[in-house]
C-alpha cells in the first residue's frame, strides 16, 4: 500500500499543489481556469508566487500534448491519462522547459507531490528527459480534437494559429482618452496598435503600472475592443451592451460618449463591472437579468451583442479552453436566440454588432449568414488595427496566428447590421 504524498515545508511546494490543484480541475472536471483559479490562489501569500502558480498551470496547458509526448518516450508502460503521476510529470517539465526553471528544484518542489512508486518512477522520466535529446517543437501540437475541427474549418491557418499559441501573450491596455495615445504608449513603454490602444511586455503585476488607480485604462485584448469601435462615437445617444461583464466593451462605449445600458445576467461579474466603472470615472446603467426575459423601456440607437460562446479564440491567454468540450450546437441556439431578441430593441436606423471570442464558425459565419432580420453594414478596413482584412462579406475574422510580428491578437468573428 503507498503512503500518502509527503507533507513538508520545502518552500515553492505550495505554488506546486496549487498549480496541480488547478489542473486537476480542469483536466477532469472540464472547470474554466479563471473561474477556479481565485479560491486557488487565495492560499498563496505572494503575489509573485501566485503569478508562478498561474504560469505553471498555463504552461502546461499549453504545451500538453508535446509534454505527454516526452513522457510517452521515457516510459516503457503508458501511464494513465489521468493519472497523478502524469500530470506531476507534465507540471514538472513544463517549469524546466518552458520556464527554464533549474532541474534541482523542479525535482524538489515535484516530487513531493507523489509517492511511492509513482515517485520514483516521475524521478525517473524527469531525468531521462531533461537528459535526453528530445525537445519541445517550435509550435505546440493542438490537441486532437480542435485540430480536427480547426483543419476542417481553417485549413491554411492552423499552422499559424498554433504558432501563435506558443507563448503567454503581450499585455493589451484600452485608454480611457484615445487622444492621450501616444503620451501613453510613451509613459508605459509600449506601443500602439490603434488609437487608445497600448500594448506592453508581460511583467509584473498590472495594479502597479502608473494610470491604474487613476482609471486612465483597463486591460483588455486588441481584438475585443474592435466589436465597441464598430459602433463608432455616441454623441448622447443610447446603447445595449449585452452579456456586458466584465466591462470592458460597457467602458469603451461610455468612453465613446454613448448613454450605455450594460445588462448581463451574472450579479457576481455585474459586481466587478461596477468597480471597473468605479475606478475609471464612467458611467452606465447596470442591469442584472436575463436578456431572454428583459424587456427595455424603450429601443436603443446601438446594440453590441458580444454573444456567450466557446471562447476558444482566446486560447493563447486561455489555454485550458482547449481541453475543454465545448458545446457548440447549444451555444449556437442561443446566440441565434439573442440575436433575433437584440433586433427587435433597435430603433429605425439603429445599428447592431453581434461578435464572438471563438474559432467555431457555428458561432461566427454561420451566425451571420442565416440572420437575415437587419440589412448588413460591412466593416470597413479602416476601422481594424492595420494587418487585419474585413472578410469577402465585410466581416471581422481574426485568429491567434495574425499579427505574428506586433505580438498576436485573438480570435474573434463580428458582423454588423443596420435596421433600414
Amino acid at each position: 500500500m503507498s503512503r500518502p504524498p509527503v507533507q513538508d515545508d520545502t518552500p515553492g511546494l505550495p505554488v506546486r499543489r496549487a498549480a496541480l490543484r488547478l489542473l486537476d480541475a480542469v483536466l477532469r472536471r472540464g472547470d474554466p481556469l479563471d473561474q477556479i483559479a481565485p479560491p486557488v490562489l487565495r492560499g498563496i501569500e505572494r503575489g509573485d508566487d501566485r503569478a508562478l502558480v498561474m504560469a505553471i498551470t498555463q504552461e502546461t496547458l499549453r504545451w500538453m500534448e508535446d509534454l505527454d509526448r516526452l513522457i510517452d518516450g521515457a516510459t516503457r508502460q503508458r501511464l494513465p491519462d489521468d493519472s497523478k503521476a502524469r500530470t506531476v510529470l507534465r507540471l514538472m517539465l513544463a517549469q524546466a522547459l518552458r520556464l527554464e526553471l533549474p532541474p534541482h528544484a523542479v525535482v524538489a518542489t515535484g516530487l513531493p507531490l507523489l509517492a511511492g512508486g509513482p515517485r520514483r518512477l516521475a524521478h525517473g522520466v524527469f531525468s531521462a528527459v531533461i537528459r535526453g535529446p528530445a525537445k519541445l517543437p517550435a509550435a505546440p501540437t493542438l490537441p486532437a480534437l480542435v485540430d480536427e475541427r480547426w483543419q476542417a474549418a481553417w485549413h491554411s491557418r492552423v499552422g499559424a494559429i498554433a504558432t501563435g499559441l506558443a507563448d503567454p501573450p503581450p499585455i493589451d491596455l484600452t485608454l480611457r482618452d484615445p487622444d492621450a495615445t501616444a503620451e501613453w504608449a510613451e509613459r508605459l513603454g509600449g506601443v500602439s496598435l490603434m488609437a487608445g490602444h497600448v500594448r506592453l511586455p508581460r511583467a509584473g503585476a498590472v495594479e502597479a503600472l502608473p494610470g491604474f488607480g487613476e482609471g486612465a485604462w483597463w486591460v483588455q485584448d486588441l481584438a475585443a475592443t474592435v466589436p465597441a469601435r464598430l459602433l463608432g462615437q455616441g454623441a448622447g445617444r443610447r446603447a445595449l451592451d449585452l452579456c456586458a461583464a466584465p466591462g470592458g466593451k460597457t467602458m469603451q462605449l461610455a468612453a465613446a460618449g454613448w448613454q450605455v445600458t450594460a445588462l448581463d445576467k451574472s450579479a457576481r461579474r455585474l459586481d466587478r463591472l461596477r468597480e471597473n466603472l468605479k475606478r475609471t470615472g464612467l458611467e452606465a446603467q447596470v442591469v442584472a437579468a436575463d436578456a431572454h426575459a428583459w424587456q427595455p423601456e424603450e429601443p436603443f440607437d446601438a446594440i453590441l451583442l458580444d454573444a456567450p460562446c466557446t471562447a476558444t479564440g482566446t486560447c493563447r491567454r486561455h489555454p485550458d479552453v482547449l481541453h475543454r468540450l465545448p458545446a457548440i450546437e447549444e451555444l449556437a441556439v442561443l446566440q441565434r436566440s439573442m440575436l433575433a431578441r437584440a433586433a427587435e430593441w433597435l430603433r429605425p436606423g439603429g445599428v447592431l454588432v453581434y461578435a464572438v471570442c471563438s474559432l467555431e464558425p457555428e458561432e461566427g459565419e454561420a451566425q451571420a449568414r442565416a440572420f437575415t432580420a437587419l440589412a448588413p453594414d460591412p466593416i470597413a478596413a479602416e476601422e481594424l488595427p492595420a494587418g487585419i482584412a474585413p472578410t469577402p462579406e465585410g466581416w471581422l475574422r481574426s485568429d491567434p496566428g495574425m499579427l505574428a510580428d506586433a505580438g498576436g491578437i485573438d480570435g474573434f468573428f463580428a458582423a454588423r447590421w443596420r435596421k433600414l
